[in-house]
């Protein structure tokens, strides 16, 4: 059957919040495969890329994405690079797929350009953001179902807009 809704989109987006209360609305369970990715190898993400480089996690994360489309029916939430793999986002094409995007200063604001986020750290953790966002978004519209503007709403109206993007997109998921 597979989930009721995979939500996407860069880090600050909400996927997490947003994704537990879509499953409480939809009386679903709620997964992250970031949390699968660090089950998988044992370690945190961050670890991973410290260790093994992003390579080895966007392997990892690609098998996760695939073992939890396959047997999860509730709400998934993907890390932010899952779509970066095609054979992630050709899994996707018949997915309900919400896109929550975020600008990059409200993206910035929401992370706090997080070291525990091993892509934006650096330098200049702005500009790495900016740059991630804008590979990504062509991406993420790719895959969405609907796409969310996050920036000047609280968790709980993106996830009613959530129920009412799905239920535009597919009459037939609520």
């Amino acid at each position: 059957m597979g989930p009721r809704a995979v939500i996407v989109g860069p880090p600050g987006a909400g996927k997490t919040v947003v994704g537990q209360l879509l499953a409480d609305h939809l009386g679903v369970t709620f997964r992250d495969t970031d949390t699968d990715v660090e089950d998988l190898a044992g370690k945190a993400i961050s670890e991973i890329f410290t260790g093994e480089g992003e390579q080895a996690f966007r392997e990892l994360e690609e098998r996760a994405v695939a073992r939890a489309l396959a047997d999860h029916d509730g709400v998934l939430s993907l890390g932010g690079g899952a779509v970066l793999s095609e054979a992630t986002r050709e899994r996707l094409v018949e997915q309900p797929v919400v896109f929550l995007s975020v600008g990059i200063s409200e993206g910035a604001r929401r992370t706090g350009l997080s070291t525990a986020r091993p892509l934006l750290a650096g330098v200049n953790p702005r500009a790495t953001f900016k740059a991630l966002l804008n590979a990504r978004l062509p991406l993420y519209r790719q895959v969405a179902t609907c796409e969310l503007d996050t920036d000047d709403l609280e968790p709980h109206q993106v996830a009613e807009h959530a129920i009412d993007g799905l239920r535009t997109a597919s009459p037939a998921s609520e």
